[in-house]
């Protein structure tokens, strides 16, 4: 798949088709996902990045995504080229996959009626763009490639859960902008939060 934005035509595969050095050296460019090695919504109940470690933390993505194997069953995310360059990484797959978010009281779910067990429902958590290709369109075309990935592999939907406003520390937009993903086709559902959106597309 590829997306063209600002000029620049960027590759996307799903991560089992991807290097895990470039992955590694997306995530590893940004100081918190750095950290966090997009386990922040994977965490089961008692446990946390200082208690895991870096290591575990890293192993865990690793195995999620699957690197290198074109034909693993599933992987976790999508990786973008800008030519051979890898820039920019997002997190998907069903959202019962994500134990933090359905522990979570507002986000996603504040006024609305939702079944948290229904595995058709995929989510996209995180975004990341290495660092000297931000402001890109990396992350926009990310968010247009997982609509595909997403709906291919069965999904029925499709949700996200951006910043409403860029008044906010960089680390924050991790989750994305609302922009990016009307721009992608998703629709606004609900707002759980004044500074949170719920944004949605059914296939």
């Amino acid at each position: 798949m590829s997306a063209a934005a600002d000029q620049v035509s960027y590759t996307i595969v799903p991560a089992n088709e991807a290097p895990w050095a470039d992955l590694q050296q997306v995530v590893g460019s940004c100081a918190s996902a750095g950290r966090c090695q997009c386990q922040r919504y994977k965490l089961a109940r008692g446990e946390s990045f200082a208690r895991l470690g870096p290591e575990e933390l890293s192993h865990r993505l690793r195995a999620e995504t699957d690197p290198g194997r074109p034909d693993a069953p599933s992987t976790t995310g999508l990786l973008a080229y800008a030519g051979t360059e890898p820039v920019g990484w997002c997190a998907l797959e069903p959202r019962t996959a994500y134990p933090g978010l359905l522990r979570v009281a507002k986000v996603p779910w504040a006024g609305r009626t939702e079944n948290k067990a229904d595995d058709g429902v995929w989510a996209v958590t995180c975004f990341v763009t290495r660092a000297g290709f931000r402001r890109r369109g990396v992350a926009g075309a990310l968010a247009r490639a997982a609509v595909e990935h997403a709906r291919r592999r069965g999904a029925h939907a499709l949700e996200g859960y951006p910043i409403v406003t860029t008044a906010v520390i960089s680390e924050e937009l991790h989750v994305g902008l609302v922009g990016m993903f009307e721009a992608a086709g998703f629709r606004q559902v609900s707002t759980p939060t004044l500074r949170r959106a719920v944004m949605r597309i059914d296939f």
